[in-house]
């Protein structure tokens, strides 16, 4: 059996399961909210917000000088259970400390969800539009992009976004931590 350093075998494990994201090319940014397929690779630029990586979102969340937003969706429960079936929701680990508002990121909200974002961004900043913002879910999700540029647009101007998400911070070794979706008025 061939050994390789840990690096080199996380590359080429990702090379090979993934398709080569590490190598592929960001997509440009688009004028509007991405739609559909929010599992894909992400623009590497977001109009009006601050793109972070690992090292500096670490940096952040350690001197506590921003509110981390986690937009990963709710998986819903799975249709044609049996009536008898226990379902127990998929359990998150995100950063800790951060606030979950999830199905927030998808291209078209609904009325409810626009105002259950509005009042999870109001109850994070606490009503201050200036307070810094980290946006996040997970690698290649474009729901954390989507939940950052409305942000932008409901007037918040210190955005920040983290498009490596809880994915990227787990694999830096930083800690993790269970998760409930905020609660829905």
């Amino acid at each position: 059996m061939k050994y390789f350093p840990r690096g080199v075998l996380a590359l080429c494990t990702a090379f090979a399961l993934c398709g080569a994201p590490a190598f592929a090319q960001a997509p440009p940014e688009p004028e509007t909210y991405r739609l559909g397929d929010y599992h894909a690779p992400t623009p590497a630029t977001l109009k009006g917000a601050t793109v972070l990586d690992t090292p500096q979102a670490f940096e952040l969340w350690g001197a506590k000088k921003a509110v981390f937003i986690d937009a990963l969706s709710h998986p819903p429960k799975p249709e044609g259970l049996p009536k008898n079936a226990v379902w127990r929701d998929p359990k998150r680990f995100d950063i800790p400390g951060s606030i979950w508002l999830p199905d927030t990121g998808f291209g078209e909200l609904s009325e409810p969800m626009v105002r259950y974002f509005e009042q999870g961004l109001t109850r994070a900043s606490g009503g201050d539009k200036s307070k810094p913002l980290v946006f996040y879910c997970r690698t290649n999700c474009w729901a954390s992009w989507n939940a950052a540029k409305r942000a932008i647009a409901l007037g918040y101007t210190k955005v920040m976004w983290y498009p490596p998400g809880a994915d990227g911070w787990e694999q830096a070794g930083h800690p993790l931590e269970e998760r409930q979706p905020e609660p829905r008025d």
